[in-house]
């Protein structure tokens, strides 16, 4: 038997492997359940009730109205102050007209497959994300801490090798949960969108931008199991793996966002990661300088910086690219014992 095929079973019969799986499905069928209540039909006669209700918002706020100039005139005749009352002209001139009761405020919330699904992408890939991470940086993180790296290098003297079939294993797994939980997760909202929501508007065009979105989704996702797993691999242990996630992330979004609002820095959010972050998903992100603004002569044109899904590629990869080269660098050198 292939030592990549006995890694793909061991990491499978991982009792922490499982429970994050069970978890992980648990939620997101938690996600997709709950949301399917808030979503309703737009039926001809919840339209009906709605423009109903519109017309009978319209009447009562003109009979309002109509009341309150009778009782300015009545002021008036009276000699009395009646602007601070009922406003200029006793408000005769903000009587209610219809189009300002749009009967779409009065619809209920109906799902639109074709308008949010690429949002539930994005949520989709956060899970997988988490899920990645731990499972990558876990199932290193153990062999290194209890041992049984060392001991699989007794019969298969590769470190290369063996590393590289570890992280094979991880990736593999990873990428076919995704795939699979992201079709059921697909079809799960379009039988939302059938059943209480609209999946109107439906072209070629549209399942082929969601497709490049979830490309990008399964991309960001095995970038995460890749870095969780070089580093529990260069600290030997799980911790490592987390201790430098919580670093960054607190680097990132409170120290650096301080750092370049007290110097003043031009588009500090490009040093951000989780601008990259947004990019990645909503195609591009545009950042604006509001310190270029020149509120003394009353005008605002705030210097714009956009930043794309190329950059965000870019950043990412070389991420990736240099935490994993530095895990294989030390595990070539370090000594194993």
């Amino acid at each position: 038997m292939s030592l990549f095929v006995t890694e793909l079973r061991r990491l499978a019969k991982r009792r922490l492997t499982r429970l994050l799986l069970v978890l992980l499905v648990l939620g997101l069928a938690g996600v997709a359940t709950a949301f399917s209540f808030s979503s309703h039909k737009l039926s001809p006669e919840v339209v009906a009730a709605a423009k109903a209700e519109s017309d009978a918002q319209y009447h009562r706020s003109l009979a309002a109205w109509q009341n309150a100039v009778t009782e300015c005139e009545a002021a008036e005749a009276r000699g009395e102050e009646t602007e601070d009352r009922f406003g200029p002209n006793c408000a005769r001139d903000f009587q209610p007209q219809p189009e300002m009761f749009d009967p779409k405020w009065n619809l209920p919330y109906q799902f639109d497959f074709r308008a949010e699904f690429s949002t539930f992408i994005a949520v989709f890939a956060g899970a997988m994300a988490l899920f990645a991470f731990i499972v990558g940086a876990s199932f290193v993180g153990a062999e290194w801490s209890t041992g049984g790296m060392m001991n699989l290098l007794l019969w298969r003297p590769k470190r290369l090798a063996v590393l590289g079939t570890k992280l094979a294993a991880v990736l593999t797994t990873v990428l076919g949960v995704t795939v699979l939980l992201g079709a059921l997760w697909t079809a799960a909202f379009w039988l939302i969108g059938t059943v209480s929501g609209t999946t109107a508007k439906m072209t070629p065009g549209v399942w082929r931008s969601f497709g490049l979105d979830g490309v990008r989704a399964v991309g960001l996702v095995l970038a995460f199991a890749a870095v969780a797993f070089a580093l529990a691999s260069l600290g030997r242990h799980t911790a490592m793996a987390l201790g430098a996630a919580v670093a960054v992330f607190a680097i990132s979004e409170v120290g650096i966002r301080i750092a370049m609002g007290v110097l003043g820095v031009p588009f500090g959010d490009r040093y951000v990661l989780s601008t990259y972050a947004q990019s990645w998903f909503m195609k591009q992100v545009k950042l604006f300088d509001y310190d270029a603004c020149q509120f003394a002569k009353g005008e605002c044109h705030p210097g714009e910086l956009l930043v794309t899904w190329q950059d965000s590629a870019l950043v990412f990869g070389l991420g990736t690219a240099v935490v994993l080269v530095a895990a294989f660098w030390a595990m070539r050198r370090r000594d194993i014992t």
